[in-house]
């Protein structure tokens, strides 16, 4: 699963790696990137727009919000299949900014009865933003609130983040960025939904309250 991550640069550099002008008082560099949170999306019905919604899908179908906490991700493999995801495949799709990315890994130290969880920081070895492949939707409560959320689509890890989790968030390639928020259903695009290639990424061991204090992608061994 992806569970945390970091998107932190700085505005003029959004615009120009997305092409979207933000102001200040919208956009704030989040470090530590964590569901509930409201959060920077670029959508298929505004791709020249950073807009912000929750993390945590909430399906238009809904009975109440919280089945949003649930739905953080949605599993490459089966996204045509569950009818959380069904239809925001087809309609609703998004990139979701970052600079990185957090995974644990689960060691047995010598001595501890239970494993430890030791954090690693991941993006891509040129420091550059990506973005996640993501779904959306728009929630309407009975009171009329409207609520519009997100999930960060997974899959299975290259050989990098194998060595740290048994999954991976879908980091496209800048030449399908596009692709993927283009207007209309496209099945075909169940093909972008794959590792990113372990040779353009770098992984690094950081400390666990350094994670929300980092002011650089990587902050070196704890």
């Amino acid at each position: 699963m992806c569970g945390r991550y970091s998107f932190a640069i700085e505005d003029d550099l959004i615009l120009q790696r997305f092409g979207i002008r933000v102001r200040t008082a919208i956009y704030k560099a989040n470090y530590n990137c964590s569901p509930t949170q409201t959060l920077a999306v670029i959508t298929n019905e505004a791709p020249d727009t950073l807009n912000f919604f929750r993390w945590g899908l909430v399906p238009s179908w809904a009975k109440d919000r919280t089945i949003g906490n649930k739905l953080i991700n949605a599993r490459a493999e089966t996204l045509t299949e569950k009818p959380s995801f069904r239809s925001a495949f087809r309609d609703k799709r998004c990139l979701i900014p970052a600079t990185g990315f957090y995974e644990w890994k689960h060691v047995q130290k010598e001595g501890m009865k239970t494993k430890a969880a030791i954090p690693f920081q991941i993006g891509l070895k040129n420091g550059d933003a990506f973005c996640f492949a993501g779904l959306w939707d728009q929630w309407v409560s009975g009171d009329g609130e409207i609520l519009r959320s997100f999930t960060i689509i997974t899959t299975s890890p290259n050989e990098l983040v194998r060595e740290i989790h048994d999954r991976m968030p879908v980091i496209l390639r800048r030449d399908d960025e596009q692709r993927w928020i283009s207007p209309g259903p496209d099945p075909s695009l169940v093909e972008l939904l794959k590792p990113f290639p372990e040779d353009l990424m770098e992984s690094q061991q950081v400390a666990k309250l350094k994670i929300s204090e980092s002011p650089s992608l990587f902050t070196g061994p704890p």
